[in-house]
């Protein structure tokens, strides 16, 4: 046998053995994914939380045995090839349509709500990494900006508790601004654009976008839409923009390792936000790659869920709840005032 083959027939024989590693709990994140969706569609209950709750349901999978190789590729990996995957979803040709002043609003109201946060936290007893995390994933896209934001920052013994409540916060209170915000709406007596650029400006999750856009029209459902997806499309420069300035002040972590200066993870969501907003990627990919990667999210918050101590999470306290209401209250606030001085 050539040296050759015997180097191929090594690294096929180690390829294999790590996928006998990682599928037990790869298969059981995903399984947790699949009845979450199903409880989902029968119970009007966001996925992602019951994905979170399921998981941490079963929290002693992610323990001990078979199952923990598995699971952990699931919640870093499989979360990044997700958020990645996000790009296809973006496209820049759509959003110029809205106009500069619109586009201006949606994105000062995610860079002012970040500062927002940052600045009030050590008010709530917080420091800088729960802050951005929180800060981040109420203004750009709630859960996803999480999963994405903690990847980039240092790790610790409390990473895994900052995201899990990060996730379960904004997750509920997008849901109850599902069902709030269409009646502050109606209250307000906006227009069908003025109400489409509140909800997508302000709800953090992109399922609770689309469903109380629609629950007004079909225009205000498309307009929230859009201007959703432009938060979306703000979340590569956002953990760019971090990545780097947690490089050059931020202290090492315990490992002595720095994040990367550019994530491979963010790179993809650049390439496929560019390629679609020229056209290039077919509406069916498309639509397959966006249903990829909300299953690969829905099994890596599974799989956070199955390493997390509820206990220990629930410890985070209620300042770290009234720090969350309070950042979605400013975005509100926020895109709301602009909305009546633009339009």
């Amino acid at each position: 046998m050539s040296v050759l083959a015997q180097i191929t027939s090594l690294q096929s024989g180690e390829l294999q053995n790590k996928l006998r590693q990682l599928l037990p709990g790869i298969a059981v994140s995903a399984l947790v994914a699949i009845t979450a969706q199903f409880l989902a569609e029968h119970y009007a209950t966001p996925a992602m939380l019951l994905a979170l709750l399921l998981g941490i349901a079963v929290s002693f999978l992610g323990e001990e045995g078979k199952t923990v190789p598995g699971i952990a590729f699931s919640a870093r990996s499989l979360l990044r090839l997700g958020v990645a995957l996000l790009g296809v979803r973006v496209s820049m040709v759509l959003m110029m349509g809205l106009g500069w002043d619109l586009i201006a609003l949606v994105v000062g109201g995610v860079i002012a709500t970040i500062a927002f946060g940052l600045t009030v936290a050590r008010f709530f007893g917080h420091k800088w990494r729960f802050a951005f995390l929180t800060a981040g994933s109420v203004a750009i896209c709630g859960a996803s900006a999480a999963m994405a934001i903690s990847a980039i920052l240092p790790r610790d013994e409390r990473s895994e508790e900052r995201l899990i409540f990060t996730v379960m916060g904004v997750t509920v209170l997008s849901t109850v601004a599902m069902i709030a915000y269409p009646i502050l709406v109606n209250l307000l007596e906006l227009n069908s654009i003025q109400a489409g650029v509140f909800l997508g400006g302000t709800i953090h999750d992109v399922a609770q976008v689309v469903g109380a856009g629609f629950s007004i029209s079909e225009q205000t459902g498309d307009t929230a839409t859009l201007v959703k997806l432009m938060r979306v499309a703000m979340l590569a420069p956002i953990v760019l923009a971090a990545s780097l300035m947690i490089r050059s002040f931020a202290e090492l972590p315990s490992d002595g390792k720095r994040p990367p200066i550019l994530p491979g993870f963010v790179i993809a969501f650049l390439v496929l936000a560019g390629v679609n907003s020229f056209g290039l990627i077919p509406p069916a990919v498309t639509e397959f790659l966006s249903h990829a990667s909300r299953w690969l999210l829905l099994t890596a918050i599974a799989a956070v869920g199955m390493k997390t101590n509820l206990k220990q999470v629930l410890a985070v306290g209620g300042a770290a709840i009234a720090l969350i209401i309070v950042e979605t209250l400013f975005i509100a606030g926020l895109i709301l005032a602009g909305i009546e001085l633009l339009t």
